[in-house]
């Protein structure tokens, strides 16, 4: 997760503040390439993981483990339209375009408490289906910050010094690291979450792409419990963006493409994602969401129809040995 983590934020290519889910982008894309295949999955596989041949299971292991904590709210929702598949949640989404974007950022709405209020603004008009993933998680300071303590102290920014909102905490319950080139710090927050800061001795814009995914590693497990005497600025920021060539500066192509092997027939169009980040004297309040849009490609085979409307056999079988429960043959399925 580091590895695809620190690779995606590299490849945003966004200035200025900047906010995303590592989470929620790699649930949607582990979910995309469990259903994929041929060069398709091995590019989402190698995008995830760095390998084609890693192990996507223990992969969704991790994401499945870090999904249950008791502050965090996760939904994972497949949408599409009747005629495409009728396992997924229906949205009529070639016929009532504007109610199908409606359903979705609904569901977004109420899984991120209206911190994300409209994921999507328009379909694109060949869209046929959305796997879509939104989180939100608030949790408090082990220690909070006294609000009394908070007061503007100077931060200098890429275009100069300027006063901003900062809080203070003095406690010996911190983590704390230094390298030669970093500060880490590390606030535990109650629900098995904590936040940590990374803080260059230098221009973060020099040392930020040259932090590599082990050095990230290290970085997030070195601090240790320290006395620390902490000013630290409170704020909330927002992002609003579209993944889709940060995927492909990752490697992510195929499934972009007529030659796209997502199952169904489906292409990925468009995959917009919104975060919000707010930090304060209380604690953490986040949320985020994605969406994978699909369109039907125009090489997709159409489904096969089978209309069971004439006498046939039933069997039920073990899946493993082929060993068959019952086989049943049925005439006329009204008579009992």
């Amino acid at each position: 997760m580091i590895t695809f983590a620190v690779a995606l934020h590299g490849a945003l290519g966004l200035g200025g503040n900047v906010c995303w889910s590592p989470f929620a982008v790699a649930r949607a894309l582990h979910r995309l390439a469990a259903d994929a295949r041929g060069l398709t999955r091995d590019e989402l596989v190698t995008a995830l993981l760095g390998d084609k041949a890693a192990d996507l299971a223990e992969l969704g292991a991790v994401l499945t483990r870090a999904a249950e904590l008791p502050d965090l709210a996760v939904s994972d929702t497949l949408w599409a339209d009747p005629s495409v598949s009728t396992r997924a949640r229906p949205a009529p989404f070639l016929t009532a375009p504007g109610t199908a974007r409606d359903l979705i950022n609904a569901e977004v709405a109420a899984t991120t408490r209206g911190l994300v209020p409209e994921l999507i603004d328009v379909l694109p008009a060949d869209a046929v289906s959305a796997l879509v993933v939104a989180i939100y998680l608030r949790c408090g300071w082990v220690e909070e910050f006294d609000p009394a303590e908070t007061r503007p102290r100077r931060f200098r920014t890429p275009d100069g010094k300027k006063q901003v909102p900062t809080m203070r905490l003095v406690s010996a319950e911190l983590g704390y690291a230094a390298t030669e080139a970093w500060q880490v710090v590390a606030l535990p927050a109650h629900g098995g979450v904590r936040a940590v800061v990374l803080l260059p001795y230098g221009d973060l814009a020099r040392f930020e792409p040259e932090l590599t995914a082990g050095t990230l590693a290290d970085l997030l497990a070195a601090p240790r419990l320290r006395h620390v005497d902490l000013r630290l600025p409170s704020f909330a920021v927002r992002t609003r963006t579209e993944l889709t060539g940060a995927l492909e500066r990752l490697g992510v192509r195929t499934a972009f493409t007529t030659d796209a092997e997502l199952g169904a027939g489906l292409a990925l169009d468009t995959v917009p994602h919104e975060s919000v980040l707010t930090v304060d004297e209380r604690g953490i309040e986040g949320a985020a969401a994605v969406a994978a849009i699909a369109w039907m490609s125009g090489t997709a085979e159409p489904p096969v129809e089978v209309a069971v409307d004439r006498p046939f056999l039933f069997a039920v079988v073990h899946e493993g040995t082929g060993v068959p429960y019952f086989l049943a043959r049925i005439t006329d399925p009204v008579t009992s």
